[in-house]
C-alpha cells in the first residue's frame, strides 16, 4: 500500500509544480511537407530548433510552448533545393535567421488532443495560427531512466501568408504547408 501512495505522489507531483522542459534535440524534429507541381510532396525539417513546454496542470490547460528555428538548417536531402530555399526567392535566411512560435493558448479537445493557438513570426511576418497537439504521454526512458514527456505537434499554414516564395504560384510549388513535430520533453532531476 505504501508502494502505491508513494508511486502516486510521484505521478502527480511531477505536474504540481511549475515546471519548464526543453526538448531533446535527439529525438525531437520540426517537419513539413510541401506539394510540388501538383503531383508530388517533398519533405524537410529544421535541423537547429529549440522548443520548451511550461505547465502545472496535469491536464495542460496551463501549458505553454515556444519554439525557436535556425531557418537556415531547412533541410530537404537536396543541397541545391536547400540553398534556394534559403535565398531571398523563399526564407531569405540571411535578413530572417530565425522563425519563432509562442503559444498563447492550449485547450483540450477530447482524450489526449490539444488545440493549440498561437503567435508565428516567419520571414518578418507575423500571424496567428493554430495547430493540433497530440499529448503521447509521460514515460521513464530505460536507456538513462529519465522521465520523458512526448508531443505530436501538427497544422497547415499558407506560406504565402508570411511572403515566404510569393513569386511562385501554386501549380510551382503548393501554398499549404503542412507541419509536423515530434517533440520529446525529458524531466530534469529536481523537477
Amino acid at each position: 500500500m505504501k508502494k502505491v501512495i508513494l508511486s502516486l505522489f510521484v505521478a502527480v507531483s511531477t505536474f504540481v509544480s511549475a515546471q519548464t522542459l526543453t526538448n531533446d534535440a535527439f529525438h525531437s524534429r520540426l517537419g513539413f511537407e510541401v506539394p510540388h507541381l501538383m503531383v508530388s510532396n517533398i519533405s524537410g525539417h529544421f535541423s537547429d530548433f529549440k522548443s520548451t513546454v511550461t505547465f502545472t496542470k496535469e491536464d495542460l490547460s496551463d501549458a505553454k510552448f515556444t519554439l525557436t528555428a535556425k531557418v537556415a538548417t531547412i533541410n530537404t536531402g537536396v543541397e541545391p533545393r536547400d540553398n534556394h530555399l534559403r535565398s531571398a526567392d523563399f526564407f531569405d535566411a540571411e535578413k530572417y535567421p530565425e522563425m519563432k512560435f509562442v503559444s498563447t493558448s492550449v485547450t483540450k479537445e477530447f482524450g489526449n488532443k490539444y488545440k493549440m493557438e498561437g503567435d508565428l513570426t516567419m520571414h518578418g511576418v507575423t500571424k496567428k495560427v493554430s495547430l493540433t497537439v497530440i499529448y503521447n504521454g509521460l514515460v521513464t526512458n530505460p536507456m538513462n531512466k529519465v522521465k520523458t514527456h512526448g508531443f505530436t505537434v501538427k497544422g497547415s499554414l499558407n506560406r504565402k501568408d508570411f511572403n515566404v516564395g510569393a513569386n511562385f504560384n501554386n501549380a510551382v510549388v503548393g501554398e499549404t504547408i503542412q507541419i509536423v513535430s515530434n517533440l520529446e520533453f525529458p524531466v530534469e532531476a529536481g523537477k
